[in-house]
């Protein structure tokens, strides 16, 4: 009996069952799921002042017990200091880029002044704010249903993961998917982490073989990023890397976009590189575009990234 750790959210569960079922494939043996209760679950207090790893401390701490062997996390939840007694392995992401469910099907150039847009994110908050529509971005928490289920009543709009919607079933009533010129999503979004103890051998080679090395080292880009801004899941940092292989064998490309913001969209610097990696181990090229990720993010303290997250 292997035992995965989750979350007991709606969207949790649908994330680590389809962990579970390929780790079933894999292995033929039982997978159990243990739903773990987190310090961000069950509080409408904003993220972002809830701090970073609300949503991933009690299931390390889980791990840590041996109570479960496998954990799954989204990405973009973990901390960026990764614990050495724990592996992570990165499956294939899903759609990276953020989304609009808004009433009457419209799409963001629809919605006037005055719109009321339902996010939390400060990242999502600055990058609204900087088009200068006089859209009111209105916080809100909770899970899938219930941010959707507020559309059309004290709100237009609401932007939310693709990722999210797609793995519950409800893409259907995504009304724009936002271009990443526009909304430039949050580091690891889209991602899951498959993470259990490294000396754990059975886990980790389950783990191994989940990964896909290509969105290991998207992911790893676009974290480095974020690490070497010293800013946390809740600021106002976006990025996204492209990684696919290249034109000569033996070559992988990377192209990276970042971006920091002030949240009120004063302010909004973007800033993008691109590199040729070469095609190693999964370890060995997410090293490499880790290396991409934290000069990209020299630039932009270069540009003033560092007084923007003050």
């Amino acid at each position: 009996m292997i035992r995965v750790g989750t979350r007991g959210s709606k969207l949790a569960l649908a994330q680590s069952g389809m962990i579970a079922d390929a780790i079933s494939r894999l292995t033929g043996e039982q997978v159990e799921l243990v739903e773990i209760k987190t310090t961000g679950d069950g509080t409408t207090v904003p993220v972002a002042e809830l701090g970073v790893g609300v949503f991933v401390n009690q299931l390390r701490e889980a791990l840590d017990r041996e109570e479960i062997d496998i954990a799954v996390h989204s990405y973009k939840d973990l901390p960026t200091a990764q614990p050495g007694h724990l592996v992570i392995g990165v499956p294939p992401r899903e759609d990276p880029r953020d989304v609009l469910v808004a009433s009457g099907g419209r799409t963001l150039s629809d919605l006037g002044p005055g719109a009321r847009i339902g996010t939390g994110s400060p990242r999502r908050i600055a990058q609204l704010n900087a088009l200068g529509r006089g859209f009111e971005c209105v916080p809100i928490r909770g899970n899938v249903d219930t941010r959707i289920g507020r559309v059309g009543k004290d709100l237009d709009g609401v932007i939310l993961a693709a990722a999210g919607l797609k793995r519950v079933g409800r893409q259907a009533e995504v009304t724009e998917y936002l271009d990443p010129l526009v909304m430039l999503p949050a580091p690891a979004q889209g991602a899951l982490a498959v993470e259990c103890r490294k000396a754990d051998m059975t886990s980790a080679l389950i783990s191994s073989k989940l990964n896909d090395r290509y969105s290991q080292a998207a992911v790893a880009a676009e974290r480095a990023l974020l690490q070497r801004l010293e800013a946390g899941c809740s600021a106002p940092v976006a990025a996204l890397a492209d990684v696919a292989e290249g034109a000569d064998p033996g070559e992988v490309d990377l192209y990276l976009r970042g971006a920091v913001g002030s949240v009120d969209g004063s302010v909004i610097e973007r800033l993008s590189t691109t590199a040729t990696l070469a095609d190693a181990g999964g370890e060995e090229l997410a090293e490499q575009a880790a290396a991409a990720g934290r000069a990209l993010a020299e630039d932009l303290l270069e540009a003033g990234a560092d007084q923007l997250l003050k």
